[in-house]
Formats: structure tokens, C-alpha cells, sequence
């Protein structure tokens, strides 16, 4: 996923405005990083004098607003955060704010897609600007009507005042705001005077999603649509030999049996591809089908054949050739401060350790699934994606169409934490209905998804301290990561500036086994290795832990080093809060606690965790989470995104274990792969450090300090250090898996 340091956009890069005369307003804007809101609305919005417009804003006569927004909706929560910046600046009522989710449109917005926890930082400005924008036109010509000058105007809750105390609805002159000139310079507010910014709004799509209302991709139909399932090798490293559909085809429901690959391999050839596209070079079966069912039943009944096209790779072979690689001498410095050697030769004291993680299978709740419509003049896709504006290139060069002929609806996702960042499934739909000249929906299963898809990849680090008189005075840290490794911001991550020698050096391992972004890349295992490892030179300086990195702060605070990417100051105050709000040390017997603190996606987070043990096994009953993340938008769904974040990694370091055996992942299904389950939630409890600065990210900060909190609890409880993910199978209790 994509995380950007600096935000050096100009108002002229997002902001544009649209005049229409046919009588209604329509105000556009570029957005960064936008989603999708729907409100519930105190009247049928399809009665009420919208004119026909074509994305952004739209007013109605009876004064109600719709905004258009044009990103994807991975459960991040900005389908709501992002229009309440728009209805803050319009000063309109939130109860009358209606939101629809815009298509594809590359002419009228800027970066269509979710990624990096950046939709809400990037939108920020933009979003502001343009709904302020609106105001101004509405009040221009409310004073225009008044023949009064527009100074002496000020609107409020959709009504527009003049100074004699007369009153108009925006939706009364939103037909000659349209006409007006769109003003350059407009005023945003203060902090102090926001409604609706910092107010506690409920999910927009709540009901709909409670209720079981169409949302998802996998609710997508139209008429006339078929289904298809696809059989892909069962190993990474098999290519296609043969097969046999006879029994397939008798499957009640089975309309015909094909292979697609050939249009695929031509453009993976091409040189086009860009980094969505994920595609093995394999022919594969599609069985097309009326129904859901039948397709599974028919892809269930193929008999199939495959060969070895290259290695079929083990875990037990990356666990060894990834150490080869943290002991080997062609690694690749990434950052390097000091002298390293220097600081070693001189130690009173060198600490090593080396922390692994597995492959991680993404597991979002909805399977991955697409619908496409090719015709000979045009395509219509639509469905769950992250990255819609890169799927629909690639399928217009794959099929060899002009861009501008390709339609993309966007559908809400049931969970995408990266997987779908890449879009081979809407490649695969592509094809099949180009194949076949009907629309259709691919539909994957579950062991689709965990056996042939896109993995976080396994990874090593090693680091390595020296400390000095007391003080830690050396840092070399190295990864090895299968199929690339960490983004060029992370080594300039904590504890970057606080040491006087600090080194990041890394090395990959080219595999055929796809690999990608999952939740927070990187940071989600390296923070666990770091809060670990300084876990550990605490007790050996015989300090506090949480002491140890308030002193490390004060070397990076006040830095007029650029590249550092986190603030020493806020990250000092995160953890202050999280100290007091977590009453660190001050827990009753039997409670044990731990600590850990990280910045990624521009957010500094501190956790701290408290387990106890049942049978000699640690159980997490409390985690306290302190956030700074600037300005929150919408609390309720900031603690939601905080809440899976801790949720989402206690659970994979505790409990998830993936591995491969000649290709084959040894899980295909939940009862093989272990998640958290209900009973083993904690609470957690989150407290934002209160500031004016502008938002940063949320979707992913909360996951990286998980893993390190319950370890050092751990730790505290069982005097057990953990340097190998999942936890279950060092703490001897992997019978609990499955």
C-alpha cells in the first residue's frame, strides 16, 4: 500500500468548479483519496428537483445536498468521514446530506483508489475548499437577489441571511448560483466553529448493512448474467496439462466449460503491466453457470491435470534461505548514520535477535468477485476493487479497447486489507466475458482466495544493539522479506534519529508465490521485532521500558533532519497519554502488562496490554490505545478503525500460521487457519491526543504496536521472550489451532 511523506499539493491541484445552467449547482473537486456516503434521508430523495448532473455536488430545490464521492469503501470509514468535511464547509445540516458512490471517472477525479491509509489526509483541503466554495456561490447570489453586497450575507444550516434578517434556502438560489463565477479565495473555518467535524456520526451505511441491502460485489446483478468460477493450480509452480470437463458439464445448471490465459500471457509479455497486475502464465478452466452453486458443483466435478513449469517452493526452504540472506554481505543499505563498526567495537555490550513471520493469507469476509460486460463497443465492470482507475487500463489494453470505452461501478467491500490492491480477478471476469460475449460474475470461494491468491510475505529481521555506558549507542537492523521489501519511508522510521549509529540494511528472495500488500506492509511485523527487541534492551539497562523511548525522543525531537518522518514531540505526548490513560505499572495482582509504540501511515500510536493467565496460557483482557492522528473527523469511526486495527493484529500474531509444501499452502479454510474468536476479544479502549493539526491516517496505524504490546505482556507474565509469529507455537499450545 502506498504511504506518501509529503503533502506539497497546491488548492489549483484539487480544486475544480463547474457551472451548469440547466438550473442547479455542481461543484467538482479532485479528490486524493475519497469514499463513498450514503445518509438516511427524512425523504425519498428520488422525489425531490435534482437536476441531472454529473458527479460532486448536487442541491436540490428543496434544499437538500447529494455529494458524489468517487473512492472505493473498504470498511475504512471514510464513505462517512470524507462527505462531513464537504456538509462542514457548505454548512448544511448533516440530516440532510445524501451521499452516492460516483463510477470511474478520470476527467473528474484524482486517485480513485484506497490505499495507505491516505483517503482522509489527502482529502483534507480539498474537500473543505469545495464545499466552502459552494457556500460562497450560494451566498453570491442570494446578494445578487438582495442587491446587497455579499459581505453582509452569512449562511448557516442551509439558510442564507442578510443583515436586514432576511432568509433564502440554498435551494432557492441554487439555480442562479450556477451562473455565477467561481470565486478564487474562500474563507475556511476555525477549529472552534465546526458542527459537524468532530461530532459522532453513525456508519452511513449501517442499516443497509445490517438489514442484508445490496452493498457488496457479491450482491452485483444484472440481467442476463452469468456466473463462472475459475480452477487455478493447486501449487504455485504448475502450469496446466490437460483436463477433462465431461463430468462438469452434467452438473444441473453447468452451461459450458472454457480456458482462458492466452490474452492474459500477451499482455503480461507486453510490458505494459502495471503493479495491480499479479497474473500467472497458466491456462485455466472457467466453468460458466445460471448460478452460484452450480459453478462451485461443476468446478468441484473437473478432472484436471498439471505439471511443473518452475520450482514448487516450501516454508521450510525460505526459513533457511532468508537467514542465508540477514547472514550474507549483498544487502542493500537503505539508511545509515555514524559509524556502525565503530559503535560495536566499543560496546560494553552487543544484544542480537532475529524475530520470523510467515506468509499471511488477506481472508476478507467477501471473497474476491467482479462482474463484466465486454461487447464489441464497449465493457461495463463492476464490483469490489482498491485500485479501479489501474483495473479498468488494464483491461483496455488486454482487450484492446480506447480507455474512455470501459464503465467502472464501484461496490462497497467486504474487507480488502490489500488484497484487492490487485486486480487478477477483474482481469480474469474480463476475459471470461469477452470468451463467452455475455455479461458474467466471477465468484471465488474461500479456498479460492487462501490458496491461489496474494499473500503477505514471510519475513526476517535481525537487529542488533550496542549499549554504552548505559545507553544505546548502535542499531544495525536487516531484513529479509520474500518478493521485495520494506517502502523507502520505514527506515527513516522510529528509532531513526534517536541513535547516533543506526543502520537498515535489506535483502529479498525472488519467488513464484504472489505476494503483496496486507494491513499496514512491513510495519505490520517490523514494529513487533523493534517493540520487542526494545522491550529487552530495557530490561538489560535495568530501566522502564516506557522510560527508555522518552529518553531516545529527546535525540530526535527538534531534528532538522528531513528524512525523519515521524515528530519526536508527538510521539512523546502519544505515549504520555497512553501511560497515564493505561495506569502503566499500576495494575493489581495477576495482571500483567506490556508496552509498545510505533508511527506509520503519518500517525504515532502507543499501546499497552494487559493479559492474565488461565491454565498457564495468556489471555488479553485490556488493550489501551493513545492515537495522535491530528484533527478527528468522526470519533465513532475513528475508534472503529483503531479497534479492528489492535484487534486485526493480536490475532495474527497470536494466532495465525501459514506455510507452504511444494507450492501447496497447508490451509484452505478456517477451520484449518486460526483467527481470534469472539471469546479471546479484549476490550480495548482508545484515547486521541487533541491537537489542530491536520488529519493523518487510521485505517492501519493501530495494528502495527499490537503484536509487541502482547508480547512484552507475555514477557512480563511468563518471563518468555517471543521472537517468532504465531505466538501460539512457541508458548507449546499449537494444539489450539483449527
Amino acid at each position: 500500500m502506498e504511504s506518501i511523506s509529503k503533502n506539497n499539493f497546491s488548492r489549483r491541484n484539487f480544486l475544480k468548479a463547474s457551472v451548469l445552467a440547466s438550473g442547479g449547482l455542481l461543484i467538482g473537486f479532485n479528490l486524493l483519496t475519497a469514499c463513498k456516503p450514503e445518509a438516511v434521508m427524512p425523504v425519498d430523495i428520488e422525489s425531490l428537483n435534482f437536476n441531472d448532473f454529473n458527479a460532486f455536488i448536487k442541491i436540490s430545490d428543496d434544499g437538500y445536498v447529494t455529494i458524489f464521492s468517487p473512492n472505493p469503501e473498504i470498511g475504512q470509514g471514510v464513505k462517512t468521514a470524507m462527505p462531513m468535511l464537504i456538509a462542514e464547509e457548505l454548512d448544511v445540516e448533516w440530516s440532510k446530506v445524501n451521499v452516492a458512490q460516483g463510477n470511474l471517472d478520470t476527467n473528474n477525479f484524482t486517485r480513485q483508489l484506497a490505499g495507505g491509509s491516505q483517503s482522509i489526509r489527502f482529502g483534507w483541503d480539498a474537500l473543505r475548499q469545495t464545499g466552502a466554495t459552494t457556500k460562497q456561490m450560494l451566498i453570491n447570489a442570494a446578494a445578487a437577489k438582495w442587491n446587497v453586497d455579499a459581505s453582509t450575507c452569512k449562511a448557516s444550516k442551509g439558510i442564507i441571511t442578510n443583515a436586514n434578517g432576511d432568509q433564502l434556502g440554498y435551494g432557492d438560489v441554487v439555480k442562479e448560483a450556477a451562473l455565477l463565477e467561481v470565486p478564487e479565495n474562500v474563507t475556511l473555518k476555525e477549529t472552534k466553529d465546526y458542527t459537524i467535524i468532530g461530532r459522532e456520526i453513525v456508519n452511513v451505511d449501517i442499516d443497509k448493512i445490517i438489514t442484508g441491502k445490496p452493498l457488496f460485489g457479491l450482491d452485483y446483478k444484472t440481467d442476463g448474467m452469468v456466473i463462472a468460477t475459475v480452477l487455478r493450480p493447486p501449487a504455485f509452480g504448475q502450469i496446466l496439462e490437460s483436463f477433462d470437463a465431461t463430468a462438469a458439464k452434467k452438473v444441473k445448471g453447468v452451461i459450458d466449460v472454457i480456458t482462458i490465459g492466452d490474452k492474459i500471457r500477451q499482455y503480461g509479455a507486453s510490458g505494459k503491466t502495471n503493479w495491480t497486475f499479479t497474473m500467472s502464465e497458466t491456462d485455466k478452466v472457467v466453468v460458466i453457470a445460471e448460478n452460484t452453486w452450480a459453478a462451485i458443483k461443476g468446478k468441484k466435478a473437473l478432472a484436471a491435470v498439471w505439471k511443473k513449469d518452475s520450482k514448487l517452493e516450501s516454508t521450510e526452504t525460505h526459513d533457511k534461505v532468508l537467514t542465508e540472506i540477514l547472514e550474507g554481505k549483498k544487502l542493500n543499505t537503505r539508511r545509515e548514520d555514524g559509524d556502525i563498526k565503530k559503535a560495536f567495537a566499543t560496546a560494553d555490550k552487543v544484544i542480537e535477535k532475529t524475530y520470523h513471520s510467515p506468509f499471511l493469507p488477506h481472508n476478507c469476509m467477501e471473497p474476491m468477485n467482479f462482474y463484466a460486460d465486454v461487447t464489441s463497443e464497449k465493457i461495463h465492470l463492476a464490483g469490489p476493487v482498491q485500485t479501479p482507475e489501474f483495473a479498468a487500463n488494464v483491461v483496455a489494453d488486454l482487450l484492446g479497447f480506447e480507455v474512455d470505452k470501459i464503465s467502472l461501478e464501484m461496490t462497497r467491500m467486504g474487507g480488502g486489507f490489500g488484497r484487492r490492491l490487485y486486480a487478477d480477478f477483474v482481469y480474469e471476469a474480463a476475459e471470461i466475458s469477452n470468451a463467452i460475449k455475455k455479461p458474467v460474475k466471477l465468484v471465488s470461494t474461500r479456498e479460492d482466495d487462501m490458496t491461489t491468491g496474494v499473500y503477505k510475505p514471510a519475513v526476517k529481521y535481525r537487529i542488533k544493539a550496542a549499549l554504552k555506558d548505559g545507553k544505546v549507542t548502535g542499531y544495525h537492523l536487516k531484513e529479509a522479506a520474500v518478493n521485495g521489501n520494506m517502502y523507502g519511508l520505514i527506515p527513516n522510521f522510529f528509532p531513526a534519529g534517536c541513535i547516533p549509529n543506526y543502520k537498515v540494511e535489506t535483502g529479498s528472495y525472488n519467488s513464484n508465490i504472489t505476494t503483496g500488500a496486507w494491513r499496514a506492509p512491513y510495519t505490520n511485523f517490523l514494529a513487533f521485532a523493534e517493540q520487542s527487541f526494545f522491550d529487552e534492551l530495557a530490561a538489560e539497562l535495568n530501566i522502564d521500558t516506557i522510560q527508555l523511548r522518552l529518553d531516545l525522543l529527546q535525540s530526535v525531537k527538534g531534528s532538522t533532519d528531513e528524512k525523519i518522518e515521524y515528530s519526536g514531540q508527538r510521539m512523546e505526548d502519544t505515549i504520555k497519554l497512553v501511560r497515564d490513560k493505561g495506569n502503566w505499572g499500576k495494575t493489581k495482582e495477576g495482571v500483567y502488562q506490556g508496552f509498545s509504540a510505533y508511527y506509520s501511515h503519518n500517525t504515532h500510536v502507543a499501546e499497552i496490554a494487559e493479559i492474565v493467565l488461565k491454565d498457564g496460557f495468556p489471555l488479553v483482557k485490556k488493550v489501551t490505545v493513545a492515537v495522535d492522528c491530528g484533527i478527528v473527523v468522526n470519533p465513532t469511526g475513528a475508534r472503529n478503525q483503531v479497534e479492528g486495527g489492535v484487534l486485526d493484529g493480536i490475532g495474527h500474531a497470536m494466532y495465525a500460521g501459514f506455510s507452504f509444501k511444494d507450492g501447496k499452502p497447508n490451509a484452505k479454510n478456517f477451520d484449518t487457519y486460526r483467527l481470534i474468536r469472539m471469546q479471546e476479544t479484549p476490550k480495548v479502549v482508545v484515547h486521541f491526543v487533541e491537537n489542530d493539526l491536520s488529519p493523518t491516517g487510521l485505517g492501519e496505524p493501530g495494528l502495527p504496536p499490537a503484536g509487541g504490546a502482547v508480547a512484552n505482556a507475555i514477557n512480563a507474565a511468563l518471563g518468555k521472550r517471543l521472537y517468532r509469529q504465531p505466538f501460539v507455537n512457541e508458548l507449546n499450545k499449537s494444539e489450539v489451532l483449527g
